[in-house]
């Protein structure tokens, strides 16, 4: 069996709470941590045999913490980084909606063309997501990642259009399991 389980991140910092943080690295938040501390020990309860996350320090304390429970080591694969925003991260959501009105609806209206903040279409978010997910090895792999690349590949997956992705980015923390096996193809 070929079965992988997708996991968003838990709670950020609470100076990055309401902003664009896209490919921004930052730590989790008090009550980020303490979901991670609790969500740690059930996801080594799956037994992992391959622990993956993006890199980014708010996915990395969680594979680490699950690592270290089931020896297993954790792996950084930039594949599964969120979306680069580009001029957008850092900001408010606020303002970048007052400098820029609507256009943020170019992510789901024009999913090939629309760059937010001059960073990545999510076209290109979801072949970078699928190509990780495509090339995952064997085995029961853990991946702790990012609401956008999970979205992308449950919407590309069950061929829904790019509108109908914000719906299965699931809650901080959320687990996403996925079988892999010939027959779930």
């Amino acid at each position: 069996m070929r079965t992988v389980l997708l996991v968003r991140h838990t709670q950020v910092a609470r100076a990055w709470q309401g902003r664009c943080y896209g490919q921004s690295d930052m730590g989790l938040s008090r009550e980020g941590a303490v979901h991670m501390r609790a969500l740690a020990p059930e996801l080594a309860a799956w037994n992992p045999e391959i622990i993956l996350h993006s890199g980014l320090r708010r996915a990395r304390i969680l594979a680490e913490a699950v690592a270290t429970l089931v020896g297993v080591p954790a792996r950084a694969d930039p594949q599964w980084q969120e979306r680069d925003f580009g001029s957008w991260e850092g900001r408010s959501w606020d303002a970048i909606y007052r400098a820029t009105g609507n256009a943020m609806d170019g992510m789901i209206d024009a999913p090939g063309h629309f760059r937010p903040g001059g960073g990545e279409t999510t076209m290109e978010l979801a072949r970078r997501a699928l190509t990780g997910f495509d090339t995952l090895p064997a085995g029961r792999v853990l991946v702790i990642t990012h609401g956008g690349p999970i979205a992308a590949i449950l919407g590309m997956r069950q061929g829904l259009a790019a509108r109908e992705w914000p719906g299965l980015v699931p809650q901080l923390g959320g687990i996403v399991e996925i079988d892999r096996s010939p027959a779930a193809n």
